[in-house]
């Protein structure tokens, strides 16, 4: 039986992933802060174990270690948005919570259970299509997700001496509980089983990028080609006061 981990698998994509690689037999380990959401998961899916635990507290995750086996995947897909609405104001403390949340996690999952993963295994980490062109209001969203992507691509070139691949995910709008919170259009939006299907579809294949949903994702990777001089004349013109993905 092959193993994976999943963080952020408490609710939203995670969760849909947890339920997709259950479904095909996979031992899964579902990582999250919510006992009890974790706990209404596992009770439908006997292949799921829960690992409680806060990802941005690095002592919660370095008590998981010793009861996770060799994993076949690990998935880092915890993560949260929120918006600056003022930026001559700048919001520090709201800068640093979602840099913690986003990326410094990250640093201490991968310091923990990195070394978990088989040689010849995989490695993903969930960024954002927020990452592709710079957004208004993302300061601290889209900067956290841009590291990832950074991350993800050294890592792919570090890691290949241990035979482990490494995929960027750069989800397009998700029904999920912090999309529910936006009170604007989301072009694309896809539920969290067709984010899973398609996640664990291009893990399967070992994408080194995961994109979707596929025209939105590509029409953003076709501007992000253009001078950001342009980009910014329209985003000052058209995008001011709306929110990324």
């Amino acid at each position: 039986m092959k193993t994976v981990l999943i963080t952020g698998a408490s609710s939203g994509i995670g969760r849909a992933i947890a339920i997709g690689y259950a479904r095909l037999g996979w031992q899964v380990y579902a990582g999250g802060r919510s006992e009890e959401r974790l706990a209404s998961l596992c009770a439908c899916y006997s292949s799921i174990v829960p690992v409680v635990a806060n990802v941005c507290v690095e002592n919660e995750i370095s008590y998981t270690v010793d009861m996770l086996p060799a994993l076949d995947l690990l998935i880092l897909n915890a993560g949260s948005c929120e918006y600056i609405d003022d930026a001559k104001h700048f919001d520090g403390a709201l800068f640093k919570r979602i840099i913690d949340t986003n990326l410094v996690s990250v640093g201490y999952c991968l310091a923990h259970w990195l070394p978990k993963v088989k040689r010849g295994g995989q490695l993903a980490l969930t960024s954002s299509s927020a990452s592709f062109v710079p957004l208004p209001r993302a300061q601290a969203y889209g900067a956290s997700k841009a590291a990832l992507s950074y991350l993800a691509k050294t890592l792919s070139i570090d890691l290949a001496v241990d035979e482990i691949s490494v995929s960027l995910i750069n989800p397009g709008f998700v029904e999920t509980p912090l999309t529910n919170k936006n009170d604007f259009p989301m072009p694309g939006i896809m539920t969290t089983e067709h984010a899973a299907l398609m996640i664990i579809k291009g893990l399967e294949q070992r994408k080194h990028t995961i994109n979707f949903p596929p025209f939105f994702t590509f029409v953003l990777s076709f501007l992000s080609l253009f001078p950001f001089s342009w980009w910014r004349a329209f985003a000052i013109r058209f995008l001011t006061r709306k929110t990324p993905s």
